[in-house]
């Protein structure tokens, strides 16, 4: 069944369609994806957000094609030239530095945040995914 993706709110339930009518679970695609299920819950709840390239790799384990058809224009409007050179903007000139005001006091130097473990030495750091 095909379906006209408009606006990029219409891409989760479209996703979240897809997924079940397979028959699969968050977690069976993020291990099909090798990703944890976390991860990919992240990308089906705004996918707006995710990569092409990570919409790609899911629409490839859903056995689902990206489509694209030119709309007819409106009535009385000029179809849009893409001959045309494009007109660019000017580039803002940078913004002088402000001196550091760090120079201007006086007074002992500030000591840098301490790098200590928490108590019980637990440390937790993110997983960083590749996919």
């Amino acid at each position: 069944m095909d379906y006209a993706i408009k606006t990029l709110s219409q891409l989760r339930p479209i996703l979240l369609g897809f997924r079940k009518s397979a028959g699969l679970t968050q977690a069976a695609v993020a291990e099909l994806l090798g990703i944890t299920q976390q991860s990919y819950a992240q990308l089906e709840a705004n996918p707006a957000s995710a990569s092409v390239e990570r919409l790609f790799k899911v629409m490839r384990l859903l056995n689902v094609e990206l489509r694209m058809s030119q709309t007819s224009s409106a009535p009385g409007s000029e179809p849009a030239q893409t001959d045309a050179p494009r007109r660019q903007r000017p580039v803002p000139a940078a913004k002088k530095a402000k001196p550091s005001s760090a120079a201007n006091r006086t007074g002992p130097p500030q000591k840098a945040p301490s790098s200590k473990q928490p108590v019980g030495g637990i440390t937790t750091k993110k997983k960083r995914e590749n996919w």
